[in-house]
């Protein structure tokens, strides 16, 4: 346990500033995420270095597909979340209210990074599968660490961030993807999140639009409810004009989960649509995810139309670039970091790779 940056004090009540939730918490009370505390009138971050989920992944996964191609993101996930996601497919961990985990301090995880990075080709550190901005603090001691080794610290948010969990964001983080669900319909978030609208997500957007961190887009296309064609295109057209010709989206089939399991997979022809509209709003690179082998899991250079980046699910398996630029006709991409084909395509878990057993530390 440690205690939090981002809160502030309000006669008996601590105010938790890291999320747009804005919890007020009596002593001893923890916030909606279910990791944050009120201790003797001071915020602590009670899964301070605490992971259920440690894993080498394809950066593929996250998904980046313009950042640092082909190579290996160390992976780190807690228990608790800011949101209430009906369909989350991690619900076991980011819905689950324990406060434990194999225990991995900031150094600890630079350390596995500097022992494995040339073996295994890992660019980054990431901070994933459930809400990272719950524990951001940890993540800020990771990156001073980090940053000494060139090691490049990037992150996966649902985008619920406070004014001032973005300005310390924006103090080290290297790249983020941004996920939207549902098209960014506000009674969709209401209905399946537990959020009163979207507005925070789309002024993250544009605050981190304006910097220079990489930033892709993620959109979780659920049938009947979170498919609007009309929703689609308001979301594309924001995107551009925050983001431009760099806009990148992924468009991703949902599957049914978790409170939703009476739900249809996304229909092809519906997440074809999404891309579609995309293309027309101006969005160069447009992407279909958990889809095997379509088409547009590759990258197409926007002005020869060629494939400059090949992919079979996570796995690079061909690149025509050089540096970040097309080498059929030259044409610079929006592309950080050296592109490489996949060594690996699968995640592998860091208990396999260190071949030993982490003990569980719990809070309290």
């Amino acid at each position: 346990m440690k205690e939090a940056i981002l809160y502030k004090i309000e006669k008996n009540r601590v105010i938790c500033t890291a999320c747009a939730r804005y919890c007020k918490l009596l002593p001893n009370q923890i916030g909606f995420c279910g990791v944050r505390i009120n201790k003797d009138n001071k915020l602590y971050l009670a899964n301070y270095g605490l992971f259920c989920s440690a894993n080498l992944d394809p950066i593929e996964k996250k998904p980046f597909f313009h950042f640092y191609i082909g190579s290996i993101a160390l992976s780190f996930g807690t228990f608790g979340c800011n949101w209430a996601c009906k369909y989350c497919c991690n619900y076991d961990i980011s819905q689950r209210r324990k406060i434990e985990g194999f225990e991995f301090l900031p150094d600890e995880i630079v350390e596995i990074v500097k022992k494995y990075r040339k073996l295994y080709n890992i660019s980054s550190i990431c901070f994933t599968y459930n809400e990272p901005t719950i524990y951001v603090e940890f993540i800020y001691d990771v990156s001073k660490i980090a940053k000494k080794e060139k090691i490049k610290i990037i992150f996966i948010t649902n985008g619920y961030l406070s004014d001032e969990s973005i300005d310390f964001f924006l103090k080290f983080a290297d790249a983020i993807t941004i996920d939207f669900k549902g098209n960014g319909n506000n009674e969709f978030a209401r209905n399946y999140i537990s959020i009163p609208s979207y507005e925070n997500v789309f002024n993250t957007l544009e605050e981190f639009s304006k910097k220079k961190i990489h930033l892709e887009i993620t959109d979780l296309i659920i049938p009947k409810v979170g498919d609007d064609l009309e929703d689609c295109r308001k979301l594309c057209k924001k995107i551009y004009d925050l983001i431009g010709e760099k806009s990148i989206i992924h468009f991703l089939r949902f599957f049914p989960t978790y409170k939703m399991l009476d739900f249809p997979s996304t229909p092809l022809e519906t997440l074809e649509k999404h891309s579609e509209i995309a293309f027309e709003e101006g969005i160069n690179f447009v992407y279909i995810g958990n889809v095997l082998g379509h088409k547009l899991e590759n990258t197409y250079c926007p002005q020869c139309k060629k494939i400059v980046v090949k992919r079979y699910g996570f796995r690079v398996e061909e690149v025509n670039l050089k540096g970040n630029r097309c080498v059929y006709c030259n044409y610079k991409l929006p592309i950080k970091g050296k592109s490489q084909i996949s060594q690996i395509d699968y995640p592998i878990t860091i208990k396999e790779i260190e071949n030993k057993d982490y003990k569980v530390v719990k809070f309290g």
